[in-house]
């Protein structure tokens, strides 16, 4: 890994919001021009609220509606599956199987004790597995209630959390993955019929591209996010970032070392991002890789700001407004028939200027799903 410059706080988080491709001047290597772009890119993005990861790949993605993205996922240009932490991520189908191994193996050790509390054996959850995996043979797909049946008309409980854990289970093994949603019912396919092409890399490239991955898409950060990003041990994320060589720049940001993608660097040896419109206004989903991707978010988030963002700290994350790569704000949409309701809440004092530009960002959120926006403020909203 090369050596890189040192950079300040606001240097760090213009390259990090570059990264994200949260920027109108994204990394070089990073042109996009459809889901399948994107997902390589990131290499997972979090996606265990649908709606919300749909939005990821909108906002990076300008012009495109929810429609368009939803045929890119029918054409199979990412999938949806548990690869790391237990928690569903979109990826590129070919790497589905090999990530779900090196990082789903710790995942599945945990799930035993998961078993135990729930009284099933593993016996029958084994057994689950095989019978969805019959099902959905020969090109099946079946929605979430049709997989419970399936395993119910087997003998196979799927009462409280049984059925859920069942289905994770299954996808967990690399057996199943989840396919776009018909209508708003989820659905699950074979991975082998979605993923027919699998990437077969040995454990050291397959540890180095989840390095590269990350910090090509989230740096600069740390090593410890990239560990707390994947769940992998400290020992494995230090033997990554050591496999990724040259394609890593370690950097200092006000004295702490970080890591980042060597195509951030220009050919100066410079970070590039000298031009970046730094009051940049973007309006971005609650579960996005913005804030879920790292474990440290002081970078884009003032801790006084954490409960209204996380309330009560218990994952649920709240969509927001960021300027400058800094949450400003959160809103809440409200999709009807004729229009989309949003209501955003200032976290910091906002004069009327930065109000029509929060509107203003808020107008692609409405064409992407195809309804005009109505902006609502609350009335103790502070006005320049």
């Amino acid at each position: 890994m090369a050596p890189g410059p040192e950079l300040d706080g606001t240097q760090a988080l213009a390259v990090r919001m570059s990264s994200l491709l949260l920027t109108m001047a994204p990394p070089k290597a990073a042109e996009v021009s459809d889901v399948a772009d994107v997902v390589s890119w990131f290499g997972a993005m979090q996606s265990q609220d649908l709606a919300s990861g749909l939005w990821s790949l909108g906002a990076r993605l300008p012009g495109r509606t929810q429609a368009d993205i939803e045929a890119m996922l029918e054409d199979r240009q990412a999938l949806r599956t548990w690869p790391m932490r237990g928690t569903v991520h979109l990826v590129p189908p070919r790497d589905a199987r090999w990530m779900l191994d090196l990082m789903g193996a710790r995942a599945l050790q945990g799930a035993a004790g998961r078993r135990t509390y729930l009284g099933l054996s593993d016996t029958d959850a084994n057994r689950a597995v095989d019978v969805l995996g019959s099902t959905l043979a020969g090109g099946g797909r079946l929605t979430r209630a049709q997989c419970l049946e399936a395993l119910t008309a087997a003998g196979i409980s799927t009462a409280g959390q049984l059925g859920y854990h069942l289905l994770w289970y299954a996808s967990q093994c690399g057996v199943t993955c989840m396919a776009p949603n018909l209508g708003k019912e989820q659905t699950f396919v074979l991975l082998d019929d979605w993923a027919p092409d699998a990437r077969v890399v040995d454990r050291d490239e397959a540890l180095a591209l989840m390095a590269t991955r990350y910090f090509r898409s989230h740096g600069p950060t740390t090593r410890q996010d990239f560990a707390g990003w994947t769940g992998l041990t400290a020992a494995d994320a230090k033997r990554g970032i050591a496999g990724a060589g040259e394609q890593l720049v370690a950097v200092t940001v006000e004295g702490r070392e970080m890591i980042m993608g060597a195509d951030a660097m220009d050919s100066t040896g410079g970070v590039g991002v000298a031009a970046l419109a730094r009051d940049e206004v973007r309006a971005l989903p609650g579960f996005d890789e913005y804030l879920l991707g790292f474990k440290d978010r002081t970078l884009m988030l003032d801790p006084e700001h954490k409960q209204a963002v996380i309330p009560g700290g218990n994952g649920i994350f709240q969509p927001t407004i960021v300027r400058s790569g800094r949450v400003v704000a959160t809103w809440k949409r409200s999709i009807g028939r004729a229009s989309v309701v949003v209501e955003v809440k200032p976290l910091v004092r906002l004069a009327a200027a930065d109000r029509t530009r929060v509107e203003r960002v808020l107008q692609p959120y409405g064409a992407f799903v195809q309804r005009p926006v109505d902006v609502r403020w609350p009335a103790t909203a502070t006005r320049g």
